[in-house]
């Protein structure tokens, strides 16, 4: 399904980009992409403010809230409801000459990819992003923290990934933390408390999906943490996950080659996300 802002549904082989916009030449843009479940994009509010954020961040116009809410209803509109989606919300500068933004939305079905690895968990090495932990703060030329349509660097990490023999990657600093894969937060569990590296402090995407598991902690009785974490440190953990919006839980079962614990709150974390809950490694 693709409908584009102003247009309404278009057939999905009509072009709905100009060849000289923005966001395919220079990729100047950004988007969001949600788990559709019963029909309706999920934490859509939190997408959308973070959009909103990162829009302001990169002087780009967006249309507004309501506009932005009714396209993706327009998309929705017909989604079979028992059927997972992948809804992608893409925003860019639009074609040269300042014609205004281009904004529309995809939606498809949820990838086998990320449906296995939610239910297998996936194997994960580090890999060094080149810069300290806290070298990309108050450095908005480097645009930390926004999920923008210059994907290059996430696409080339997962291609080495795949030839590499792992299923993911963890960027790790210059000065020795794990940062956040190339699609995915890091979550962790040590003892009772959940944690997350925090965006503030290192210029990772802040996530929708990490941020509420955090806010529903307090269900567990666990407390939550934003803090710097090495990967031996993980080695260690109670449990490691990567959280993405249509993946929602993946177990890290390996990290550079080592096998990592397997935690019995698995199944309860993602049944708080309301996905379906992962295989226990016998079961593979």
């Amino acid at each position: 399904m693709v409908a584009v802002l102003g247009r309404g549904v278009v057939p999905a082989g009509e072009p709905v980009i100009r060849a000289d916009d923005r966001g395919v030449l220079r990729g100047d843009g950004l988007f969001e992409t949600m788990h559709v479940r019963a029909g309706r994009p999920w934490l859509v509010g939190e997408h959308l403010a973070r959009l909103t954020r990162a829009a302001a961040a990169l002087d780009l116009p967006l249309p507004r809230t309501e506009e932005l809410r009714e396209l993706l209803d327009t998309v929705c509109a017909d989604w079979p409801i028992g059927t997972e989606g992948a809804l992608r919300l893409v925003c860019t500068r639009g074609p040269e000459g300042g014609a205004g933004p281009t904004v529309y939305a995809t939606l498809s079905p949820v990838p086998a990819r990320s449906r296995q690895a939610r239910r297998d968990g996936i194997r994960v090495a580090t890999l060094p992003l080149g810069v300290a932990a806290d070298a990309r703060v108050g450095r908005p030329w480097l645009l930390a923290g926004l999920k923008t349509t210059s994907y290059g660097l996430s696409e080339a990490a997962r291609r080495w990934a795949a030839a590499n023999g792992v299923d993911d990657v963890l960027w790790t600093s210059t000065d020795g933390y794990a940062l956040e894969g190339p699609t995915a937060n890091l979550v962790w569990l040590t003892g009772e408390e959940l944690c997350v590296v925090p965006a503030e402090r290192t210029g990772i995407l802040p996530g929708v999906t990490a941020d509420w598991l955090l806010r529903q902690a307090g269900e567990l009785a666990w407390t939550v943490a934003r803090r710097l974490v090495t990967p031996a440190e993980l080695h260690t953990a109670d449990g490691v996950w990567f959280t993405s919006s249509v993946r929602g839980l993946a177990v890290v079962r390996e990290l550079d080659g080592v096998p990592l614990r397997y935690s019995p709150h698995t199944a309860v974390l993602a049944d708080l996300l309301g996905f379906p809950v992962p295989s226990r490694p016998a079961e593979r």
